[in-house]
């Protein structure tokens, strides 16, 4: 595997340019977040703004919908149960993140099969959370969108039908292949699983072992990927930034929040975009 540190991420952020604009960065839309799990979704749009996303609309219940409005009012909102509206969201978006808080129940899997049939070959899709339980339950296959599975190792075994003793490289290089899709899976040392290659992460600790920290990293995913056109860069730089401002905060904290990680985004894309390119 190829290691993921700080002289491999040189170059991939690149400076803002002089002439843009909110539509320069990209369009996502971000799905989930049931009655019960408002804070997974609000995690996850928060990361996508922060990471530098033009513009975030964000598909949930509607009870959360206060609550995001005044923790993030970057964010648009709208009835993730509402199709019509869901599906007039989807069609805009240059990258899509479904299941964070999303829920196991019917209505969850109808919004799945919605946003599965619907996607099209030219937008990025995420696939994580409740949503990677429900494609693995109902043998959903991965649809024709540019793909990216963001399976803890719990949810990798149910995706992939293998026990945490028995994923290595060579399996899960295999069925990576077999859903035809990216993998970054979480774990202590985060692992990538591209087309060809395989990647491993340097950075993680103990102290990001907390509720909502997956969440987090698939916001960064989508913000990264709605700016980069290089979608590789896109997924390895933010697997590496969510991971280093983790071990930058653990060095004084017994524990590290994602909230805490969200709001440090901004300042290491500009250290790191500053100081790798010339």
């Amino acid at each position: 595997m190829k290691e993921i540190n700080t002289e491999a991420i040189q170059g991939m952020i690149p400076k803002r340019e002089k002439d843009s604009h909110k539509a320069t960065y990209g369009r996502v839309l971000v799905i989930g977040g049931n009655e019960e799990m408002g804070g997974a979704i609000i995690l996850t749009a928060s990361a996508t703004v922060y990471s530098g996303a033009g513009l975030v609309t964000v598909a949930t219940a509607k009870v959360n919908h206060t609550a995001l409005h005044a923790r993030l009012p970057e964010a648009m909102v709208i009835d993730m149960y509402n199709n019509d509206r869901l599906l007039k969201q989807l069609a805009t978006a240059t990258v899509i993140v479904i299941g964070p808080g999303l829920g196991l129940s019917p209505e969850s899997l109808t919004i799945l099969k919605s946003v599965l049939e619907h996607v099209t070959k030219e937008q990025r899709l995420i696939i994580d959370g409740s949503a990677i339980t429900l494609m693995a339950i109902h043998n959903l296959k991965t649809p024709v969108a540019k793909t990216t599975y963001t399976p803890h190792l719990g949810e990798w075994q149910k995706l992939a039908h293998l026990k945490p003793t028995e994923q290595n490289e060579t399996l899960n290089i295999q069925a990576r292949k077999e859903l035809k899709a990216f993998v970054v899976l979480k774990q202590s040392r985060t692992e990538i699983y591209f087309l060809d290659e395989a990647w491993k992460n340097s950075h993680g600790n103990p102290a990001m072992a907390t509720g909502g920290m997956g969440d987090t990293l698939a916001g960064m995913i989508a913000g990264f990927s709605a700016q980069l056109k290089n979608y590789r860069f896109a997924v390895i730089s933010s697997v590496f930034l969510h991971s280093k401002i983790g071990d930058d905060l653990a060095k004084k904290q017994y524990v590290v929040l994602p909230s805490q990680i969200i709001e440090r985004i901004p300042n290491e894309m500009k250290e790191f975009s500053t100081k790798f390119n010339f």
